[in-house]
C-alpha cells in the first residue's frame, strides 16, 4: 500500500515543494547519484550577499532531516529569533547562517543541489560571512565523502570525509563525549577548556597540508581527525554544540555574540578521550486514569504488588528528563511502553513530550517503542521511516526499535539477503547508523551442555538454580512477553550487519532486581560487535557502573529505577566512577 503524503511538523523549514518536509528528502534520498562527483563549486552567477540588520535574527539553513528542533531551542534559550531560509536570496541575505545537518551526506547534497542552496551557501561562505556548520555542516564543506558513495560536496575545504577504522578496535559509530584539542584561536571554543562535548557520527574529515590553515580543533579516537574549522568568520564543528550541555551553548553563544565570554571560567578535571556515559531512562505509558507517567518494571511488571494492582507511578516525563539533565545524565532515554497503536502519528503522547523535554534538555534524547509500519485507526498507512521521522523532528536524535528488529534479523538470517526495507535499514540510509538503536530484551535459558541449541551459549560466572554452568539468551518481543528463535548474540550480530548503530542490551532476569548488570551477557556481545553497546537492567548501586566498565566493553550504562526512587543519584555514580579512574564527563 502506497503511503500519503506525509504532513510536516510545523516548523518545516523550506516552504518549496521539493524541500518541504521529512518526506521530501526521503523521496530525493532514493534518487541521488552515487557514481557522479559534481566539481566542485566556483563563485556562481554574480550572486550578490546582503545582510540583514537584524541582531537578533539567526538564519537557520534546515533542509528537512532528523532532529534540528534542538538546534532552534538552544538558539532561543540563548534569547535569539530564527528566520528560516525558504529560497537562496535567504542565504544571501543572512546577517549570521547556521547550517545544523543532520542524517546521511548524499541525500544532503541532493537537497542542496536540487534547490539552488548549495551555489547560495558556497557564495556566502566564499564572501565570508557569518556562518556555522555543525555536524554534517561541517563535512559537507569538503570535497567528497565515501559515504553511499563517492559523493561530491560543495568543494570549499580540500580533503574527502571518510569511514572511521573499526580495525583497530575503536567502535563505529563514534558515538559520545569526547575531548577537543584547540589548535588555534577559534573564537567559538574559548570557553571549553578541559570539558567534553557530544559527537555522534560514523564518518570524518582527516587533517592534511591541503587543509591545515582551516583547522582550529582536532579530536583522537583511533586516529586523529578534525573536530572544527574557522577561517575569518566562518566556522564549522563536527560536534553537537546543541547536544554538549552548558559547554555547548557557550559555542553558540560565542558564535552569536563574538564579543561575549563566560565570566566565570571552571576548573574541572582534564578531558582527555571518550567518556563512559551514563543515560537515565523514563519508561513512559498511560495509568489507569489515562495520564502520561513514568513507570518502572520488576523484571517488565509495571504494576504494584497490592490491592489494586495499579501502573507504578514514579513521576511525570518532562519534569524527570529536565531534573536528570540538570542532574548531569550524559543522555536520557524514552521508551514509550503503551505503544499508542490506535493512535494518529500526529496525536502521539510522545511527540509532545520530546518536544517539551527538548526545550530545556540539552544532551541526547533517544526514543523507542512503536517504531514500525502501521495502519492508525483512521486507517492511514505509516512507513517505519515516517514514524521515525516524526520522532527526528520532535526533538529525537535516536530511535530504538525491538520487537520489529526482532523480525528483520530473523529474516535476514534466513534469507542472507538484504531486502532495503526493514526499518533499521530505511531509517539508517536516510539518517546514518548512528541514528538507529536496537534494544536487545533477552532472558536466560539455562544449559546442561551448551550443544543443546544451536544459537551461542556462554559458561555462567555464577551457575543456575539447579547448578546449570551454561545458558544462551532468547530474544523476546512485545514487552518480553513471546520468545523468539533467536539468541542475542544473532541478533546482535545481524543488526549490525543490517545497519544499526548502536545496541541497548537489556536482560529481563536482572530487570529491577538491583544485584548488577549481567556481566556475562554484556561482555559477550560487546566483544562480539563492533558497534556501542549500552548496558541495562540491573543496577542498583555505584559499584554496579564500574563492574560493568572495567569487566566489559560497555560504552555506556543506563538505570532507572535507582534514579527515580532516588536511591543513587547521578552525580553520585560519575564521583563514584572517577575515583575508579573511569573517564566521564562532569
Amino acid at each position: 500500500m502506497e503511503a500519503a503524503p506525509f504532513t510536516p511538523p510545523p516548523t518545516s523549514s523550506f516552504k518549496t515543494p521539493s524541500i518541504s518536509s521529512s518526506s521530501s528528502l526521503i523521496s530525493l534520498s532514493k534518487n541521488f547519484s552515487r557514481n557522479h562527483l559534481p566539481s566542485k563549486f566556483k563563485s556562481p552567477r554574480n550572486l550578490s550577499v546582503r545582510a540583514s540588520n537584524d541582531d537578533s535574527v539567526v538564519t537557520l539553513l534546515d533542509y528537512g532531516a532528523g532532529n534540528v528542533r534542538s538546534v532552534r531551542n538552544a538558539i532561543r534559550h540563548l534569547g535569539f529569533q530564527i528566520k528560516d531560509v525558504q529560497t537562496p536570496k535567504d542565504i544571501l541575505n543572512a546577517r549570521r547562517l547556521i547550517f545544523p545537518g543532520v542524517g546521511a551526506f548524499a541525500p544532503a547534497m541532493d537537497v542542496l543541489n536540487n534547490t539552488g542552496m548549495g551555489e547560495a551557501l558556497c557564495t556566502y561562505i566564499q564572501n565570508d560571512r557569518p556562518f556555522l556548520g555543525i555536524c554534517l555542516g561541517l563535512q559537507l564543506l569538503f570535497e567528497s565523502s565515501e559515504e553511499n558513495g563517492p559523493v561530491g560536496g560543495l568543494g570549499l575545504i580540500p580533503g574527502v570525509v571518510g569511514r572511521f577504522d573499526s580495525s583497530n578496535g575503536f567502535r563505529v559509530p563514534h558515538i559520545g563525549w569526547n575531548a577537543l584539542q584547540i589548535t588555534k584561536d577559534s573564537e567559538i571554543l574559548d570557553d571549553i577548556g578541559n570539558r567534553h562535548v557530544y559527537f555522534v557520527h560514523s564518518y570524518r574529515a582527516m587533517p592534511s597540508n591541503e587543509n591545515k590553515e582551516w583547522i582550529s580543533s582536532t579530536c583522537n579516537y583511533g586516529d586523529e581527525f578534525i573536530a572544527s574549522v574557522r577561517k575569518g568568520k566562518v566556522h564549522a564543528v563536527q560536534f553537537h554544540p546543541e547536544k554538549s550541555g552548558d559547554v555547548g551553548l557557550s559555542v553558540l553563544r560565542s558564535f552569536l555574540l563574538p564579543k561575549s565570554s563566560l565570566t566565570e571560567k571552571r576548573t574541572e578535571r582534564k578531558a582527555s578521550k571518550l567518556a563512559k556515559r551514563v543515560i537515565a531512562c523514563l519508561d513512559v505509558r498511560t495509568n489507569d486514569e489515562g495520564d502520561l507517567v513514568v513507570t518502572k518494571g520488576d523484571q517488565y511488571n509495571v504494576r504494584e504488588h497490592a490491592e489494586k494492582n495499579e501502573v507504578r507511578n514514579l513521576g511525570k516525563p518532562v519534569e524527570l528528563a529536565g531534573k536528570y539533565y540538570e542532574d548531569g545524565a550524559d543522555e536520557v532515554s524514552f521508551l514509550n511502553i503503551t505503544g499508542f497503536r490506535d493512535f494518529p502519528l500526529g496525536d502521539l503522547p510522545m511527540l509532545q513530550v520530546l518536544r517539551c523535554a527538548s526545550e530545556n534538555v540539552f544532551v541526547p534524547l533517544t526514543v523507542g517503542g512503536g517504531i514500525r509500519d502501521f495502519t492508525d485507526s483512521n486507517d492511514r498507512y505509516y512507513s517505519s521511516l515516517e514514524v521515525a521521522s516524526e520522532y527526528f523532528r520532535s526533538g529525537a536524535d535516536k530511535i530504538s526499535i525491538g520487537s520489529d528488529a526482532v523480525h528483520a534479523a530473523e529474516e535476514y538470517l534466513k534469507t542472507k539477503v538484504k531486502t532495503g526495507k526493514s526499518s533499521i535499514e530505511q531509517i539508517s540510509r536516510v539518517y546514518g547508523n548512528q541514528a538507529v538503536v536496537v534494544s536487545i530484551d533477552p532472558r536466560r535459558v539455562y544449559l546442561n551442555d551448551p550443544s543443546d541449541v544451536e544459537f551461542k551459549s556462554i559458561r555462567l560466572t555464577n551457575p543456575g538454580p539447579n547448578g546449570e554452568e551454561y545458558a544462551w539468551y532468547q530474544c523476546t518481543i512485545n514487552g518480553g512477553r513471546e520468545g523468539r528463535p533467536i539468541g542475542a548474540y544473532e541478533l546482535a550480530k545481524a543488526v549490525e550487519e543490517l545497519g544499526a548503530g548502536e545496541i541497548l542490551l537489556n536482560c529481563i532476569d536482572c530487570d529491577g532486581q538491583g544485584k548488577g548488570f549481567d556481566i556475562d551477557l554484556i561482555k559477550m556481545i560487546s566483544d562480539a560487535v563492533n558497534i556501542p553497546v549500552i548496558a541495562s537492567s540491573g543496577a542498583g548501586a555505584v559499584e554496579h557502573f564500574s563492574d560493568v566498565f572495567s569487566k566489559t566493553n560497555a560504552s555506556a550504562a543506563l538505570a532507572a529505577g535507582i534514579f527515580h526512587r532516588k536511591e543513587v543519584p547521578i552525580r553520585s555514580v560519575k564521583e563514584h566512577l572517577l575515583k575508579e579512574g573511569i573517564e566521564v564527563r562532569i
